[in-house]
């Protein structure tokens, strides 16, 4: 049976596939919103800043959303999410989503709000910085 913070989770995610960004009441008013490598890594800390600095970074896709590919509990606080995004950027018309990288988020999770999220490009970091080791075919 899923914990309550998959469960969270999953809805989370549901909107995030549909490409809506918008709901934020899963965030605990101070999150820390962690892009923890890609092309511009940063840390910031509360809703607000994280609503600003997504919004920032989606102003520049059309179509932005992510396919969840793996949902696992790490352990009572955290949820790993395996992910592939798709978008085209507005200025270069890159595709994303045409080539097989996997990304990955991390949610920390307490009384049920996320009070750390951790966004990475590449899953491997992720696997990584939790001491996990990949799956075959990750």
């Amino acid at each position: 049976m899923p914990s309550a913070n998959l469960d969270l989770v999953r809805s989370i995610c549901a909107d995030w596939e549909r490409g809506d960004f918008s709901v934020t009441e899963w965030a605990d008013p101070s999150i820390e919103f962690v892009v923890a490598d890609g092309p511009d890594p940063a840390t910031v800390k509360g809703l607000s800043a994280m609503s600003s600095g997504w919004g920032e970074f989606l102003a520049a896709w059309e179509g932005y959303n992510v396919q969840t590919d793996e949902y696992r509990e790490v352990d009572d606080e955290r949820v790993l999410v395996l992910l592939r995004a798709r978008g085209r950027g507005k200025t270069s018309g890159v595709e994303l989503g045409l080539t097989s990288e996997q990304g990955a988020n991390v949610f920390h999770i307490r009384r049920g709000k996320v009070t750390r999220l951790v966004v990475y490009f590449d899953h491997h970091r992720a696997l990584a910085d939790l001491g996990l080791a990949p799956d075959a075919g990750t």
